[in-house]
């Protein structure tokens, strides 16, 4: 299949907000590969060699399935991105370009160096090497044609409250698992029975892959292709959901049947702005908040379920 690479070229004064903000819109809209590209910063000299060069301005690129809903797609993208424009003050350019599988699988790989994101957590790209430091955990990803390679503050933040909240042996439900990287993060920090869904499919054999490539065994995984918390039944000790603000919302009522009682809800995906009202949602469905976590205007928290 051939994609069209949307671009989106900006100069914002706060070039951090306006980035997340224009990927969250390319996260709604599914496109594949996300990548925010930032001319101040550099991969960390000890992790990576033969660095690409630092790019020479603002941009967000993700990638659209050149399909019957291209036309569709774009002139919605479009609208978006220039609501947002007109709400932040953006100054910008959206481009598109053609290319072919191929080219995009290998491309995108330039961008995606060895990361730690949480206190024992590092991800490190299939393709590149990384000498782990004692006590480290390192998860080997290959995201495929699926979102997550862990780099975002929102998986960040989630894999973090994981470290904090997670407890030897519990079961664990990934919401919207993308390249199973929070399913990966539980495994490796002991979790027992976990399960993961996407309602995309290659999503679901890209999660498969990786915990394959990690060692997970595969009678500790139940993964499954359906919409939200729809595929689904059972009670789990920790749940979570790192997707979008108004769909976290949407999320509450099933999370609260899925979990134990006691059991714990992380969510992240959650901007600045949603905080208050995710929170008075998750109380409102009886959940006691026990912790708040930010980073770059992103939000993410964990819940005890009281049902």
């Amino acid at each position: 299949m051939n994609y069209i690479e949307a671009k989106v070229t900006f100069d914002h004064p706060d070039a951090d907000l306006a980035g997340d903000l224009i990927a969250g819109v390319f996260f709604d809209f599914e496109l594949q590969g996300v990548v925010v590209e930032d001319p101040s910063l550099d991969p960390e000299e000890e992790w990576a060699e033969n660095a690409v060069a630092r790019p020479a301005v603002h941009a967000v690129v993700g990638y659209l399935p050149e399909d019957e809903r291209l036309d569709a797609r774009r002139s919605v993208l479009e609208a978006e991105i220039a609501r947002l424009g007109n709400h932040i003050s953006l100054i910008y350019r959206l481009s598109y370009r053609q290319v072919d599988e191929q080219d995009w699988a290998e491309s995108w790989k330039a961008f995606f160096w060895p990361q730690k994101i949480g206190e024992r957590i590092v991800v490190k790209p299939s393709w590149r090497d990384y000498r782990s430091r004692p006590g480290e955990i390192v998860l080997e990803l290959d995201p495929g044609m699926a979102f997550g390679t862990g780099t975002h503050p929102t998986t960040a933040l989630c894999v973090q409250l994981i470290e904090r909240h997670l407890k030897t042996g519990d079961s664990f439900l990934d919401i919207g698992t993308g390249s199973g990287i929070l399913l990966l993060a539980a495994a490796k920090l002991g979790a027992g029975q976990l399960c993961g869904g996407d309602r995309d499919e290659m999503a679901v054999r890209v999660a498969a892959e990786n915990l394959r490539r990690n060692g997970i065994e595969r009678r500790r995984v139940c993964l499954a292709q359906g919409s939200l918390a729809a595929p689904f039944r059972g009670r789990f000790d920790l749940v979570a959901a790192n997707i979008l603000t108004h769909v976290v919302i949407e999320l509450l009522g099933d999370v609260a049947r899925l979990l134990k009682p006691g059991g714990i809800f992380i969510c992240s995906g959650i901007i600045e702005q949603g905080k208050d009202l995710v929170i008075d949602h998750m109380m409102g469905k009886g959940f006691d908040i026990l912790e708040i976590r930010q980073k770059e205007g992103w939000v993410a928290m964990a819940g005890r379920c009281n049902g």
